[in-house]
């Protein structure tokens, strides 16, 4: 009988985290959708003139580079970090289920 409540509880413990690993690949996968979009669209005929203006506006720049610096890929992100990759996730499933 110990046996088996070993082994059972062993199997849930296997199972608990091939689910988390799946859920963890799901959310790269969803990431990596919305780049790959976004990297396709940013050269788009309607937007390809806006984009190299912005490119060239010095503002904008420095504004996004500010913008840039309150994010961090560090494992222990913060609330705001959080909500952004919370953001990204739910925008790269949109798209891949939009595009599926």
């Amino acid at each position: 009988m110990k046996f088996f409540l070993t082994l059972l509880i062993a199997f849930l413990a296997l199972q608990t985290e091939a689910t988390a690993q799946y859920s963890a690949q799901k959310d790269a996968m969803y990431i990596a959708t919305l780049k790959a979009v976004t990297d396709y669209k940013i050269n788009d005929e309607e937007n390809i003139k806006d984009i190299e203006a912005l490119r060239e506006n010095q503002r904008f720049l420095q504004d996004l580079r500010k913008m840039m610096k309150k994010l961090s890929n560090q494992r222990g992100k913060d609330a705001l970090n959080a909500r952004i990759y919370k953001i990204l996730q739910n925008a790269g499933k949109e798209i891949y289920d939009e595009l599926k």
